[in-house]
C-alpha cells in the first residue's frame, strides 16, 4: 500500500455482512475492478469460528470496536457496551448467528415509506433466497445450493451476468442447532399453553409462534459472510483487492463535472497504520460500515446535520440532517428464573470435568454446548392483546449470568430474554471530533417514549404469564431477576431501565425514503442524496427495523444493491 495511485472501479468500505457479499458479486464481473476495505484484521481469531467463542469475541479488540452508548435517561443513567464486529465478516462474526427474515409486514411498511415497490415482502423474498442454503431445502419460500433462482432467468435484469457463476445455489448456510435443553423444552410447552402457538419457521412471512431458531452454522461451525462470500471465490479473482487492518478517514467529495449540479464522490481516504493512502474509483463507493460506522464516514467527510459538523470543525460540504438521525435498537430485559430437578450450562460448565466433557463432545461430533448461539429457543407474541401483531421476541437460554462477559451463576437457571419489537425511541450517532480514530457518540434513547415503557412493563407481565404455566412447574421456578416484588407500570418500567440491554440491531441512521422526506440519506436505490457516485448498503438504510434480528435483512439488501449497481453500470 505504499503506492497511493490506487484506481478501481468500485471502493467497497466494510468487510461485514453487506461489504462482503457486494464484493463477491461485483468482482464476479471480470471487468471490475474491486477495492473491499476492513479497518479490522482477518478472521483467523479461533473463537469466530467456534459458536460460543463470541463470548470471547465481544468485548475483545481483536474483533469489537469497543464502542459504548452515552449516558441513558431511560436506563437510569446506565451506559452499555454496543458491540460491532472489527474482522472480516463484521458482526456475522461475533454476533449470535440467528437466521431471521422478519414478517411480511416489515418489508411491505418499507415499500409504502419509499414509495418503491421493490421492496415488498413478494419482491425482496427472491433475494433472501438466492443466497440462501436452507437444511430444508429449496421451496416456495426458502432456498438451497444447487437450485438456480429465478431471478437467472429473468430476461430484464443485466443482473444475470454477475449471477453466471451462482447456478450452484446459495451460499449462506442455515441449519438447525445441534443441541437441545429440556428446560427449554418445557418454556416452549409452557408458552403453547399460555397460547402462543408451535411454529417450525419463523421466516415464512409471519412470525408468530414459538420454537427453537435456526441458525448461520455450518456442521457446528459459525458460517460468517467472510466464509461464504468471500473465500475461495473472491481471494481467487484477479480483479478483486482487499486490504485489512486499514480504516477509512473520509470520504473524497469534489463538485462534479462543470455543467452539472451537486456532489460526486470520487474515493476514500485510508489509514493503513502507517500513511494515508488515497484510493480512487471510477464507478462507486459504497459505503456498508453499518449503522454506526457509515454515518460516521459521512459526517467526517461533510455530509451531515450542518450545526454539528459546523461544531465539530468539519467544512460542510452538504448539510443532510438524517445522517446519524433515526437510530432505532432492540432493547432486551432479561429476566433470570432459577430452577430445579433439571441441569442448565449453569453447573455443567462450573468445573473442569464438566468443561472437558462439553469440550470433547464438540471436538467429537460439533455439537453440544460449545455449538450454541447465544440464544437457543425463540417466540414471538403480543405484549397484551389489543396489539395487531407480534410486537414481542423471546430468546430463551439454559443458563444465567449477570451481563455479557461475567462468569456463570453457579446455581441451575434458564434466562427469558424479551424485547419490543418496534420500539418508538429514536436516537442519534453523532461524531465527537473531527479524528476519525475518536469513536462517535452513541444515543439510541432507549425508553424515551411512553409506548416502550408501557410495552416494556406488559412485556415482563407475559414473561411472568408463560414460566407459571403447569409445563415448567417440575422445575419450580424462582424468579431470581427482577423479582416478584416489582409489579406496577411505574416499577416495571424503572426496573427494565435497570437491567435492560441491547441485542446489538442498530439500524435506520442512513434511511432510505422519499424525496420529500427530510431526514431520508438514501433514495430507495440506496444512491446518496445529492452525491453522485455514493451509495449506502447495509442496516443503515432502514426506515424501520425489523421485527426479528437483522444480520439476514442486510444480506438481502445488500444482494438488491448488487443489481441496481450492476444495471446502472449497463446504462
Amino acid at each position: 500500500m505504499q503506492d497511493t495511485d490506487h484506481v478501481f472501479d468500485y471502493i467497497i468500505i466494510g468487510a461485514g455482512t453487506a461489504g462482503a457479499l457486494l464484493a463477491n458479486r461485483l468482482s464476479a464481473d471480470a471487468c471490475n475492478k474491486v477495492l473491499l476495505i476492513e479497518a479490522g484484521r482477518k478472521d483467523d481469531y479461533h473463537w469466530i469460528h467456534i459458536p460460543v467463542g463470541y463470548l470471547h469475541c465481544i468485548g475483545n479488540p481483536r474483533t469489537d470496536w469497543l464502542f459504548t452508548t452515552e449516558a441513558e435517561a431511560g436506563l437510569n443513567g446506565r451506559s452499555l457496551r454496543y458491540p460491532r464486529g472489527k474482522t472480516l465478516g463484521g458482526s456475522s462474526s461475533i454476533n449470535g448467528m440467528i437466521y431471521l427474515r422478519g414478517p411480511a409486514r416489515d418489508y411491505d411498511q418499507w415499500a409504502q415509506l419509499t414509495g418503491d415497490a421493490h421492496w415488498t415482502w413478494e419482491n425482496s423474498l427472491p433475494y433472501f433466497k438466492l443466497h440462501e442454503d436452507h437444511h430444508k431445502g429449496a421451496n416456495a419460500v426458502h432456498g438451497a445450493r444447487g437450485t438456480p433462482s429465478p431471478l437467472l432467468h429473468d430476461s430484464g435484469t443485466d443482473y444475470r451476468r454477475v449471477l453466471r457463476h451462482h447456478q450452484a445455489g446459495g451460499e449462506w448456510r442455515v441449519e438447525k442447532q445441534r443441541l437441545r435443553w429440556d428446560v427449554l423444552d418445557a418454556f416452549a410447552q409452557a408458552a403453547t399453553q399460555a397460547g402462543i402457538p408451535v411454529t417450525d419457521d419463523f421466516n415464512r412471512g409471519s412470525n408468530e409462534g414459538v420454537g427453537y431458531f435456526e441458525v448461520n452454522q455450518k456442521a457446528g461451525w459459525r458460517w460468517n459472510t467472510a466464509k461464504a462470500f468471500l473465500r475461495p471465490m473472491c481471494y481467487a479473482r484477479p480483479n478483486f483487492e482487499l486490504w485489512t487492518s486499514a480504516q477509512v478517514a473520509k470520504l473524497v467529495v469534489e463538485p462534479q463535472a462543470e455543467g452539472d449540479a451537486g456532489l460526486r464522490c470520487t474515493g476514500v481516504q485510508v489509514w493503513d497504520g502507517r500513511e494515508m493512502v488515497t484510493a480512487t474509483a471510477r464507478a462507486e463507493v459504497l459505503l456498508c460500515a453499518g449503522a454506526v460506522g457509515s454515518p460516521q464516514i459521512l459526517q467526517l467527510s461533510g455530509l451531515g446535520p450542518a450545526e454539528l459538523l459546523q461544531a465539530r470543525g468539519v467544512q460542510v460540504l452538504q448539510d443532510t440532517p438524517g445522517v446519524g438521525a433515526n437510530l432505532q435498537d432492540h432493547l432486551q430485559i432479561r429476566a433470570v428464573f432459577k430452577v430445579k430437578n433439571t441441569p442448565t450450562l449453569n453447573t455443567q460448565a462450573n468445573s473442569l470435568w464438566g468443561k472437558a466433557k462439553i469440550g470433547l463432545e464438540y471436538a467429537l461430533k460439533r455439537s453440544g454446548p460449545m455449538s450454541m448461539a447465544p440464544s437457543q429457543l425463540g417466540a414471538f407474541t403480543r405484549s397484551d392483546a389489543s396489539q395487531p401483531h407480534p410486537n414481542l421476541e423471546y430468546h430463551v437460554q439454559p443458563l444465567s449470568l449477570d451481563a455479557f462477559g461475567q462468569p456463570l451463576h453457579t446455581f441451575n437457571a434458564f434466562t427469558a430474554s424479551v424485547c419490543n419489537l418496534n420500539p418508538t425511541s429514536r436516537g442519534t450517532v453523532q461524531i465527537k471530533t473531527a479524528d476519525f480514530k475518536d469513536a462517535p457518540a452513541i444515543a439510541p434513547n432507549y425508553l424515551s417514549t411512553e409506548a416502550d415503557r408501557k410495552i416494556a412493563a406488559d412485556s415482563l407481565r407475559v414473561t411472568r404469564a408463560i414460566v407459571a404455566q403447569p409445563a415448567l412447574a417440575k422445575y419450580q421456578p424462582e424468579e431470581y431477576k427482577p423479582g416478584t416484588q416489582f409489579q406496577s407500570d411505574a416499577e416495571l418500567a424503572q426496573l427494565a431501565g435497570d437491567i435492560a440491554t441491547t441485542i446489538f440491531h442498530p439500524v435506520g441512521t442512513t434511511k432510505m425514503g422519499r424525496d420529500d422526506d427530510p431526514l431520508a440519506v438514501v433514495n430507495s436505490r440506496l444512491q446518496v442524496r445529492g452525491v453522485a457516485g455514493l451509495r449506502v448498503v447495509d442496516a443503515g438504510v432502514m426506515p424501520l427495523i425489523t421485527s426479528g434480528n437483522t444480520n439476514s435483512p442486510t444480506l438481502m439488501i445488500a444482494e438488491k444493491a448488487a443489481q441496481w449497481i450492476a444495471e446502472d453500470a449497463a446504462r
